[in-house]
C-alpha cells in the first residue's frame, strides 16, 4: 500500500491530509496554537485534584486547571500515581495524582483523563498501571514472538510495555532505543510529581498535527508534502530529534503560484467530506447524519432504481455501500454508535456475505470498529472507540454554518 501525507495551514488552521493508494481515508484538522477549549488534548499529563465523586456511575471529576473538570472512571485509582492523600479510601475528594487526557472535550462533554499514563513513541508505548509486555496483533506472528522474547529483560513491576504495528518494519535497535528512552522518560515523571504542584502540567503532548504523523503506519510511506515554510521548519526540526532517519520522507510545496492546496484539491476533498451525501458510482447514493447519540447511514438506490429491483442488483448497491461507508466513518472520523440502514436482502445467504463483507471493510481501520449485529429491522449496528472530535466539528464555522447537501453527483 502506497501512502502519502498532505500538510497544509488555512484558514487559520492546520489540516493533515492522509492518502492510501491516492485515496483520502483520512483528515485531520488542528488549530496551530493551543488556546480555549483545544488547549487541553489527548496525551497532556497534569496533576489533577479530585472534586466529585459519583459513587452511583462509578466515576469522580478531576479539576487539571482552575474551572476544567474531568471525567475519571474511578476502577482507575487502584493504579493511580497520587501526589497527596486526603484519605485512606482508594480514592477521596481532596486527593491529588497523576492523570492524562485519553479524550478530548466534545461538545457538552468534558475531558476524560485516566491514571493509566501512556508514553508514546513511533514503535512502541510505555504504560502506567498495565505492566505486561505486548505486541501488535498486526504484526507478524514470529516477529511478534521475536519482539516478545527480546523485551522479557524490560518486566518490572512499574510499567509495560506494548510495541505498536509501526515496528513491524523498523530495525529492532530502534524500537528497543525508544523503549530505553521512553523508560527514562517515565522514571523521571514519575519521579518529579510528587515535588511538583496540584495543576502542574507533566507532560504536554506535540501539536496534534504532529502527533498524527507519529500514529501513521510507516509501510509505504513515500512522502509527507508540506504546504507552509513554518509549518515544514517545525515538522523538520522535529523529525531530526524524533526520527532522523525519516527526514528525506518531507517536502516543502510553498510555491504560491501553485500551492499544496490547488495542486490536491484539498479544499474540494473536505467540503466533499462535509456532505450528507455520498454518491457511489453504480448510482446509488448514502445518506449520512450525525446526531447527538449516534450517526445514521442510509443507504439508498438512487439513479439505480429503475435497474436495480432484483436481488443481485440490491446486492451489489449494498457491497459498495458497504465501501464506502467504512470509507467515511473513517475519513469524517465519525464514532459511538453508528447504525446502517442497506437495502433490505430476502436472502439470508446474501446478508451474511453482505455483513462479512462490512466487517472486512472496518477492519481495516487503525481505531477500533466492531459490527455488533442486525437487527430484526434490518438495521446494521456497530461502534467506534470515540477519542477525538470529529471532522464535522474541527473544521472552521464557514463550513459548519451551512451545511452544503448537494444533489450533484461528485464520487469521492
Amino acid at each position: 500500500m502506497k501512502r502519502k501525507i498532505l500538510i497544509e495551514k488555512t484558514d487559520g488552521q492546520v489540516r493533515t491530509f492522509l492518502l492510501e493508494d491516492d485515496t483520502v481515508v483520512e483528515i485531520h484538522c488542528s488549530d496551530p496554537e493551543r488556546k480555549g477549549a483545544g488547549r487541553h488534548q489527548i496525551g497532556d499529563i497534569y496533576i489533577g485534584k479530585v472534586k466529585n465523586i459519583v459513587p452511583n456511575i462509578g466515576a469522580a471529576f478531576i479539576e487539571i486547571e482552575s474551572g476544567v473538570n474531568c471525567y475519571y472512571d474511578m476502577k482507575d485509582a487502584r493504579n493511580a500515581l497520587f501526589t497527596t492523600k486526603a484519605g485512606k479510601k482508594a480514592l477521596c475528594i481532596g486527593d491529588e495524582l497523576v492523570v492524562q487526557i485519553s479524550k478530548e472535550a466534545v461538545k457538552t462533554k468534558a475531558p476524560t483523563v485516566t491514571s493509566n499514563i501512556s508514553l508514546t513513541g513511533r514503535y512502541a508505548v510505555v504504560t502506567h498501571g498495565n505492566t505486561r509486555i505486548g505486541v501488535s496483533s498486526k504484526i507478524p506472528k514470529k516477529i511478534r514472538d521475536d519482539y516478545r522474547e527480546k523485551l522479557q529483560k524490560y518486566e518490572n513491576e512499574r510499567f509495560g510495555i506494548i510495541v505498536r504495528t509501526n515496528a513491524k518494519d523498523a530495525p529492532a535497535e530502534a524500537v528497543e532505543g525508544e523503549i530505553q528512552k521512553l523508560s527514562s522518560e517515565y522514571e523521571k515523571l514519575a519521579a518529579s510529581a510528587p515535588t511538583r504542584t496540584c495543576f502542574t502540567c507533566l507532560k504536554s503532548a506535540p501539536p496534534s498535527y504532529i502527533t498524527d504523523l507519529k500514529n501513521v503506519y510507516t509501510e509505504g510511506l513515500e512522502e509527507i508534502v508540506i504546504g507552509d515554510k513554518e509549518l515544514y521548519t517545525k515538522i523538520q526540526s522535529y523529525f531530526s530529534s524524533e526520527f532522523p532517519e525519516k527526514k528525506g520522507l518531507l517536502r516543502l510545496c510553498d510555491d504560491p503560484e501553485f500551492p499544496l492546496g490547488k495542486r490536491y484539491s484539498t479544499e474540494t476533498i473536505l467540503e466533499k467530506a462535509l456532505r450528507d451525501k455520498v454518491w457511489l458510482r453504480n448510482g446509488g447514493y448514502l445518506v449520512i447524519q450525525p446526531t447527538e447519540a449516534l450517526t445514521v447511514i442510509d443507504v439508498n438506490s438512487g439513479k439505480s432504481i429503475g435497474k436495480e429491483k432484483n436481488e443481485t442488483g440490491i446486492m451489489k448497491i449494498n457491497l459498495e455501500a458497504a465501501k464506502e461507508a467504512a470509507h467515511q466513518i473513517r475519513l469524517r472520523n465519525l464514532s459511538g454508535i453508528i447504525i446502517v440502514d442497506f437495502i433490505n436482502l430476502e436472502d439470508k445467504e446474501n446478508t451474511a456475505e453482505l455483513l462479512r463483507t462490512f466487517r472486512y471493510y472496518l477492519s481495516r481501520d487503525p481505531i477500533q470498529t466492531t459490527l455488533v449485529d442486525i437487527t430484526p429491522l434490518n438495521l446494521v449496528e456497530l461502534t467506534r472507540k470515540k477519542v477525538r472530535k470529529p471532522l464535522y466539528e474541527t473544521v472552521q464555522r464557514r463550513y459548519n454554518s451551512e451545511p452544503r447537501v448537494s444533489e450533484e453527483r461528485i464520487p469521492m
